[in-house]
């Protein structure tokens, strides 16, 4: 008889998971919290789905262990994802970023493409299921899971909004227990916990003897109260974002950049949160404080802005203040940098004394932004941190610490930037801990 393996989480790791398990020759049970499957799916790339990127390694990860990373994605590549997603009717095509979304431009493509392979391979479906206990048979050999069965959606928020920081799996009394010789976990981390990522996973897997990295939001937009988000609402343009702690300056990132009504969006920001709430985890007491600056003229410093205001300067006399900045910047955004560095935007660039126009050179390179937190992990897209990648076999993804475990996706200590690398993760993962298994 084939095995029984137990699929915890129906995302994108989860499916992929239980097709490979499943069609490897196992019995597949695929148990997910939420009611509806696949809402991350669903959600994603503007409810597009950025299926992969072009080029994918493991320098586009945070990761416990950047070797380890390259492994999994070694073993289900870029290009094995495309010829699956082909072979699966999903048509995708690759956009000028490096993404590839699926021709249709509609995240349902990809869902339904997954759950269908899924009925084919004969993977067993159960929709709010939400594990709640898991535990050894008393034999030692396979697992005992405690399902607690959730009616709707606002059942599942009912049940899951305590929060993992006090939830215990001894605590919840199961509804039902189901057996299995095989584990897999694929709860995701605690970003979008309405979707089913609650942490309860982690509270799984803490209870067996794995230990975590601390979790922080990732990938989330970033809060401020900046007289920007009040004049310049909606405007969009690259920029590069750069983390300081005192003079030292700790990572750069280029991207589009979205000034909203609460703070800042768009991939820049998203892609900076990680490491402004990291670093703010990590800092001792005595830590000098964190800042943010922006760049709004990314790959051009002050000397060559100094240079080309002069050139523009001596080519029109009558060249303003205003035409400069709007050569390079959206009008509502360079109106306020130049009221912010003291100079009226009518004034001829010729006339603008020097001290006024260094400070507007910073204001363009290096104007603070004053981050106060994130939107947290109800509009992250990712968690960072989780499971310690030391405590998982690299090779199988089966946990080194309880045996016949085996993790993938957003759970283990791995998180990709903006762009389709989540996804790519979510694939190769998925591959690597469910085709283990043959009859």
């Amino acid at each position: 008889m084939s095995r029984h393996v137990a699929v915890i989480g129906a995302g994108a790791a989860g499916l992929t998971a239980a097709i490979r398990a499943a069609e490897a020759g196992a019995r597949v049970t695929l148990l997910n919290a939420h009611p509806k499957v696949g809402l991350k799916i669903l959600m994603s790339g503007g409810t597009r789905c950025n299926v992969t990127h072009a080029t994918v390694t493991e320098r586009d990860f945070n990761a416990g262990s950047r070797p380890f990373v390259a492994r999994v994605l070694r073993a289900f590549t870029v290009e094995q994802t495309l010829a699956w997603f082909a072979a699966l009717g999903v048509e995708l095509k690759l956009e000028d970023t490096g993404k590839y979304f699926p021709v249709s431009d509609d995240a349902q493509t990809v869902l339904d493409a997954m759950l269908g392979a899924a009925s084919r391979a004969g993977v067993s479906v159960r929709c709010g299921a939400r594990v709640v206990q898991l535990e050894r048979r008393g034999s030692g050999d396979g697992f005992r899971l405690g399902i607690q069965n959730v009616r709707d959606g606002a059942a599942f928020l009912e049940v899951s909004a305590v929060g993992r920081s006090h939830w215990e799996p001894s605590a919840v009394e199961p509804d039902e227990w189901l057996e299995a010789d095989a584990a897999v976990m694929a709860t995701g981390g605690l970003s979008f916990p309405r979707t089913g990522s609650d942490g309860t996973g982690y509270s799984l897997l803490e209870s067996l003897g794995h230990s975590l990295e601390s979790t922080t939001p990732a990938l989330t937009p970033l809060a401020a109260e900046d007289p920007l988000c009040r004049v310049a609402q909606g405007v969009t343009l690259d920029a590069e974002l750069s983390l300081w702690r005192g003079d030292a300056r700790l990572i750069a990132v280029r991207g589009s950049f979205l000034i909203a009504h609460f703070g800042y969006s768009g991939p820049v920001s998203l892609d900076l949160s990680r490491h402004y709430l990291r670093a703010g985890l990590e800092a001792g007491a005595s830590a000098a404080p964190l800042r943010v600056t922006a760049s709004f003229v990314p790959g051009i410093d002050r000397t060559a802005l100094n240079a080309a205001w002069l050139a523009a300067a001596g080519m029109e006399s009558r060249a303003t203040v205003r035409r400069f900045l709007a050569s390079m910047l959206p009008d509502r955004l360079g109106m306020e940098l130049a009221k912010e560095a003291g100079v009226h935007p009518a004034t001829a660039l010729s006339q603008v004394p020097k001290a006024a126009r260094a400070a507007l050179m910073v204001q363009l390179t290096a104007r603070p932004l004053p981050v106060n937190g994130t939107l947290g992990y109800e509009k992250a897209e990712v968690t960072a941190g989780g499971v310690r990648l030391s405590e998982v076999n690299p090779s199988t993804l089966e946990s080194r610490v309880a045996p016949g475990v085996f993790l993938c996706g957003e759970v283990l200590d791995v998180e990709g930037r903006l762009g389709g690398f989540n996804f790519q993760w979510a694939w190769s993962s998925g591959t690597v801990s469910g085709r283990w298994l043959d009859a």
